[in-house]
């Protein structure tokens, strides 16, 4: 009996995710809201609560962010990831200092005192990885000229929780100074460890993973990507920068025959971790904080577009192209929720979870639509007031390191050129 109720509560999530995906192709926009609507309605509180899936569905969406990240890591090789960061590290400052310092500020003007400001820098700080490498497929913007500039922030981001979850870990625990730098200096080997071996050994790693036979590396690809990915968080560093990490430790074909075969589970899985993120949002919860949630997700929105703008100008992006950047970093998800649930669990202070997740909420849904709408809205708005100053014209062919070979069309727009 106890199976038959799961096949049905979990046939019915995905028949459901599927129909709300045909009705937001249908008008051209991202299902990402739809489905975390879906979660609300089937998680706590809401119209339909689940009982025997919701444990799958919690590993479903772990597999879910994993797959992403790892996808994304297909896309460049670690020798670009390394010359992105080099170059690239100016606006993971500038992210910082936009993006964590309000959150902070929000958390001491509430009186939450000064843990709980580090824990809502943190939730304001993190995009998410997993909202964004799904609206960038979404839109079809893989292959854009902005595309690795977001990618660079978002891979600093990640990397940066290397070190912040170690450190707010041991703040919300009470821990000596002694034990929580061991925890950091053990975090940031692993992550310099598993670096050094995709740059070093990447080639290495692609003829062992290679294989004429697409059961056999989808097997060994997937596998190798959850192993890495627990090993990593089990070292306490994010099982996102993991699965990343082997992506760009994959090349060539092995890489191309690996996207192809793992791009319906992706899919899947990262449909199943939206829902995730509703199913464990009580509806109740949110109507109490959603003033203050929403003040902050607005001023944190303006202050990732001008990050993800600020960093394409830099890198030598047409208008347009920094438009589209700094709209598709204004999504919070994953992280943001793990932190803010260390600090609950911690019992730092009781307001901080349904805030965070309201917050989260707000700009999981505005993401997408920020992501889609806020290079066309910026242009109307600047129609008429003539071509703004900037060192490089956007129709310049200007390498972006890390990137496909890429051609730029009439609105800025790049295409990866395909034989």
């Amino acid at each position: 009996m106890h199976s038959a109720i799961f096949l049905i509560e979990f046939g019915a999530i995905i028949l459901a995710l599927g129909l709300l995906g045909r009705f937001a192709g249908r008008f051209q926009f991202s299902p990402i809201p739809l489905y975390l609507l879906a979660g609300l309605a089937f998680g706590e509180g809401g119209l339909l609560p689940l009982g025997a899936s919701e444990e799958f569905v919690a590993i479903g969406a772990e597999i879910g962010v994993i797959l992403l990240l790892l996808m994304l890591g297909l896309e460049y090789t670690a020798s670009d990831l390394v010359s992105n960061l080099k170059t690239q590290y100016p606006a993971g400052l500038v992210d910082f200092a936009l993006n964590a310092l309000p959150g902070a500020a929000a958390a001491l003007l509430l009186g939450w005192g000064p843990v709980a400001a580090v824990v809502l820098g943190g939730v304001t700080w993190i995009s998410s990885s997993g909202v964004i490498a799904k609206v960038l497929g979404d839109l079809g913007r893989l292959g854009n000229r902005e595309t690795p500039v977001i990618l660079s922030i978002l891979v600093l981001e990640d990397l940066a929780m290397a070190v912040y979850l170690p450190i707010i870990t041991a703040l919300l625990a009470g821990v000596s100074l002694a034990a929580g730098s061991a925890t950091l200096a053990i975090a940031l080997g692993v992550a310099g460890l598993v670096l050094f071996v995709a740059v070093r050994y990447g080639r290495v790693i692609s003829r062992f993973v290679s294989s004429d036979d697409p059961e056999k590396l989808l097997l060994v690809v997937l596998g190798l990507t959850l192993l890495v990915a627990g090993i990593a968080q089990q070292l306490q560093v994010s099982a996102a920068v993991g699965a990343f990490l082997v992506g760009i430790a994959l090349s060539g074909e092995v890489a191309e025959g690996a996207h192809a075969l793992l791009s319906p589970l992706r899919d899947l899985f990262a449909a199943v971790f939206f829902v995730f993120f509703g199913l464990h949002t009580d509806p109740a919860s949110i109507p109490p904080v959603i003033l203050p949630a929403f003040a902050l997700a607005v001023v944190t929105a303006l202050t990732k577009i001008a990050t993800g703008y600020w960093a394409a100008r830099r890198a030598g992006i047409g208008a347009k192209g920094r438009w589209r950047a700094g709209g598709t970093l204004v999504a919070r998800g994953e992280f943001s929720i793990v932190i803010a649930g260390l600090a609950v669990t911690a019992g730092v202070q009781p307001e901080l979870g349904p805030f965070a997740t309201a917050y989260v909420l707000v700009l999981v849904v505005i993401g997408p639509l920020t992501a889609r709408y806020a290079e066309p809205i910026a242009t109307r708005l600047t129609r008429g007031r003539g071509p703004s100053p900037s060192p490089l014209h956007a129709t310049e062919s200007v390498p972006v390191t890390g990137a496909p070979q890429l051609v730029e069309d009439a609105d800025g727009r790049g295409a990866a050129e395909r034989a």
